[in-house]
């Protein structure tokens, strides 16, 4: 869904005393499955990658009109999936007549044991070890999924929105996502260039060209840093373990479990005390206790120490440790969106190789760098669609020059450029719809796509 708790630097004087009120009373928790909706969530088949059985395919979540005539696909950033854009989806869909919004889930998704949500007990399922968890030691074919499969795999999924070029197709994403998105426009496919399919490109706080500069995420493409990034994931690095320094565990894994987890009980019993409390480590297990939807919050609000790039602004502790929504983002669209169990917002398990292309794409240009690593950025020149880029207070900036950066070094003559300093790098995904400054200038620039 982000960039996510960087590779650089992570959670400085993070949850040193977060505290609460009295001893809550609370409903006993008895639901047994989640049902968000009966919005499609739609597999396709895409070319083989050396995955367990079952891998060899992507989802889309698909809201909207299906007979509309402009399709908007999005892509979720680094280590977000397609319900990362539900809402926003829905939002969107209600604001512009004649556009379907489909998301993104990458085959990553088809590895993730979603079993524990339909048993009694899903955090004893998890936190306790009975989930089928990838090993990375014999999962070796992520070393081979990178930036290059995402775009072919995201190819099938555009094609398929076209219908055999019946329907515009306008391609976005947030964070990461956007610069898939960007990525896509620029590609090579086998000689076509991948903005001739597209009616228009939407970059959500993200990019390319510097645009998370401003963050303190510059990528470092040397040659050096790329041959021991690639030697990493040679010698079994395989995963992306930045989540790890969250402290709610040690695999890959780990966090978007406890992150998943938290949203599910905060969606089926908010005001119930919180049953995952117990089992968060003592430096971030307030004092006193707390409700389900208040450890949602306690794990996403900005006003706990989190960074930028894994926040909201959603609410504070009530006296009496429940939850109080003072922000744009009330928790309970958080928690519907962080329940699951299909799609998520979380992408449980991510390609180092995916992340190592992906800074490479920084560049957006054919370099010696990323014709090495196979990334065929060959047509960022050429790109002629319309541009849409927003950006929230995390780039500090940085996300707009880079998006005029992109369009004066290429044939884009329209543009549309909002910012938003009192939004954090996820609000723009959850944001109540009446304060969300990003789904409202989306809107207007899908609008005269349509």
């Amino acid at each position: 869904m982000t960039r996510f708790v960087t590779r650089r630097t992570l959670l400085g004087g993070m949850a040193a005393g977060v505290a609460a009120g009295a001893v809550l009373g609370g409903n006993a928790w008895a639901a047994r499955g989640v049902r968000l909706s009966a919005e499609p969530y739609v597999a396709f088949p895409v070319g083989a990658g050396g995955g367990p059985a079952g891998s060899d395919r992507v989802h889309t979540l698909q809201i909207g009109d299906p007979a509309a005539g402009t399709v908007l696909v999005l892509v979720p950033g680094q280590f977000g999936a397609a319900n990362d854009f539900r809402l926003l989806a829905r939002d969107l869909v209600a604001a512009v007549p004649g556009v379907q919004v489909w998301a993104f889930d990458r085959r990553e998704e088809n590895l993730v044991d979603r079993a524990g949500f339909a048993t009694a007990d899903p955090v004893g399922y998890y936190l306790d070890g009975h989930y089928r968890s990838q090993d990375p030691a014999s999962s070796g074919y992520f070393a081979n999924w990178g930036l290059p499969q995402v775009l072919s795999d995201l190819r099938t999924v555009v094609e398929a929105a076209s219908c055999g070029g019946r329907r515009k197709v306008i391609l976005g994403g947030h964070s990461w996502g956007a610069t898939t998105a960007a990525a896509y426009a620029a590609w090579d496919f086998d000689g076509e260039p991948g903005y001739r399919s597209l009616a228009g490109l939407a970059l959500i706080d993200g990019g390319v060209l510097g645009a998370f500069d401003g963050a303190g995420e510059a990528p470092d493409n040397s040659p050096e840093k790329v041959r021991q990034r690639l030697a990493a994931i040679s010698g079994g690095a395989v995963l992306d373990m930045s989540l790890a320094a969250v402290g709610v565990g040690t695999r890959s894994e780990s966090t978007q479990i406890f992150y998943q987890l938290a949203g599910w009980y905060a969606h089926l019993d908010p005001h119930a005390k919180s049953v995952l409390q117990p089992r968060l480590p003592d430096a971030l297990r307030p004092s006193g206790t707390i409700t389900n939807a208040a450890l949602l919050g306690l794990l996403v609000d900005q006003s706990f120490g989190w960074p930028n790039n894994i926040t909201v602004h959603s609410g504070t502790f009530s006296p009496t440790g429940d939850w109080t929504d003072t922000g744009i983002t009330p928790i309970s669209r958080v928690a519907t969106s962080y329940a699951g169990p299909e799609p998520t917002v979380w992408q449980w398990y991510w390609p180092a190789r995916l992340s190592l292309d992906l800074d490479a794409t920084d560049l957006y240009a054919d370099t010696d760098t990323t014709r090495f690593l196979g990334l065929r950025l060959q047509h960022a020149t050429g790109i002629n669609t319309p541009l849409y880029a927003f950006q929230s207070s995390y780039p500090k900036g940085t996300v707009v020059t880079a998006a005029q950066k992109l369009a004066a070094q290429s044939r884009i003559l329209s543009t549309s450029f909002a910012t938003d300093e009192g939004m954090n790098h996820l609000d723009p995904l959850f944001a109540e719809p009446s304060k969300n400054t990003a789904t409202q200038s989306l809107s207007a620039f899908v609008k005269r796509l349509v």
